[in-house]
């Protein structure tokens, strides 16, 4: 199935705990969140609609890989950006499989990594390839622009599980 992404909103009196405990905002099932299925189904069908609601989950699928690529340290760029903090983050694989990365961010991080994506978008818009991968990144990152532009206007966080 692969190493996908998942962010869920937390209002801001909840910060220390999901900071110290990201998995306790993360859902039980959250590929059935943003493929509308029940969770725990093994067959169900499916419109592919995310059954939360988009203010309080991000799905970015394994788009998060590229993002994670854009924003990280690089050879033209020595530190992160500062949207990197809600991308960073790697599994940790063993014998049966992975152990996902989570982390918890908090409301007063969340203005830097807003104004942060919003640059992000409009530089991947300025130097943007016409192929199928280039709008694929485009769309998740179109994507983490509104999602974070909504939990800064409600002063909120999130917590984030890449697995």
């Amino acid at each position: 199935m692969g190493i996908r992404y998942y962010a869920y909103a937390f209002d801001a009196e909840h910060t220390d705990r999901a900071v110290a405990d990201p998995m306790s905002f993360i859902s039980d099932d959250p590929l059935a969140d943003a493929w509308g299925m029940p969770h725990g189904a093994q067959i169900a069908q499916t419109d592919f609609q995310q059954s939360v609601p988009k203010a309080e989950m991000l799905y970015l699928d394994k788009a998060w890989r590229e993002l994670q690529a854009l924003t990280g340290p690089s050879p033209e760029r020595e530190t992160p950006r500062p949207s990197y903090r809600m991308f960073e983050g790697q599994v940790a694989m063993h014998d049966r499989g992975w152990t996902p990365f989570v982390r918890g961010v908090a409301p007063r991080e969340i203005p830097a990594i807003a104004d942060d994506l919003v640059s992000l978008l409009q530089e991947v818009r300025d130097h943007a390839r016409v192929d199928r991968e280039s709008r694929y990144v485009e769309d998740f990152l179109t994507r983490a622009v509104d999602f974070v532009d909504g939990v800064a206007a409600s002063n909120r966080g999130f917590a984030y599980l890449i697995g």
